[in-house]
């Protein structure tokens, strides 16, 4: 009896209380040392539902989710903006890291059909991550949808809802809550897959304590003899002649929203696939 019993513990699946590493699924960093600190398995859940909860938009909501979206925009799947209130600034974006190519902006014709197009997006396996702004009255059962999808399709989705829709029940895996603070932002963990209890940290969002990827190496400084090298090949200028103006490196863009096709009932989105 034992010897069934140690080997139905040793199931992946299986959480046990006292074991608070230990979730049964992969989990992305977040680049926050003092959250990762807290987080069961270091990170982020992964193929999970995550709400964000806050008072109002704009107090740091995003900047906390940018280490982690920059380092899955790196993976050759897709981040999926459903409906953001408002529109990306792309040169904000870039600076964090953020591969602007792998960026789909989804808008539908009608507002109803905003969470079938989350749904669509998490269970099709081409979105790392699905970002939306849902209403206020979306229904558990919705909620349980959207969860059942992000595990589906192996994609983390990220609900960011009011700080009202705290009392209410979810089947996310992660609960957050963000309070700004002068200088820091509080965050109060509701509910935590894999954690014994509710807690607070304080971060730093302006100043992540570890990153979330390491920089490409084209981005580092050239050593002093790439430097000498780059001089010699350096064309001369001949005497009176004007130097050629430095070409301007073009502004990052996002890509044009995603196109949807529609029916009399309902839009159809039209998800892209690439070859990986």
């Amino acid at each position: 009896m034992n010897d069934a019993l140690n080997q139905l513990l040793q199931e992946p699946g299986i959480w046990r209380a006292a074991d608070n590493q230990h979730t049964g699924q992969r989990h992305i960093p977040s680049g926050f040392a003092e959250l990762d600190g807290v987080l069961p398995g270091g990170g982020w859940p992964d193929a999970a539902l995550t709400e964000l909860l806050h008072a109002h938009s704009g107090i740091g909501e995003l900047r906390l989710l940018m280490p982690a979206l920059a380092r899955l925009s790196r993976s050759g799947r897709w981040i999926a903006l459903v409906a953001p209130p408002h529109v990306p600034y792309a040169p904000a974006l870039a600076a964090q890291g953020v591969d602007l190519s792998r960026i789909l902006l989804v808008h539908s014709r009608e507002g109803r059909d905003n969470l079938w197009a989350v749904e669509q997006a998490l269970r099709s396996g081409t979105c790392a991550a699905v970002l939306a702004w849902p209403a206020a009255d979306i229904t558990g059962q919705q909620l349980r949808r959207l969860q059942l999808a992000a595990e589906a399709g192996q994609s983390w989705g990220i609900l960011l809802r009011h700080s009202a829709c705290a009392a209410q029940t979810s089947p996310a895996a992660l609960r957050l809550e963000l309070v700004s603070e002068l200088e820091t932002t509080r965050l109060k963990l509701i509910k935590c897959r894999g954690s014994l209890g509710r807690q607070e940290i304080m971060v730093n969002l302006d100043r992540p304590r570890t990153r979330a990827m390491p920089l490409p190496v084209s981005t580092l400084a050239p050593s002093p003899r790439a430097l000498a090298g780059q001089r010699r090949n350096w064309p001369r200028q001949r005497p009176g002649t004007r130097p050629a103006r430095p070409q301007q490196e073009p502004q990052p863009q996002l890509p044009l929203p995603l196109e949807t096709t529609g029916s009399d009932t309902r839009n159809r989105l039209r998800l892209v696939r690439q070859q990986q």
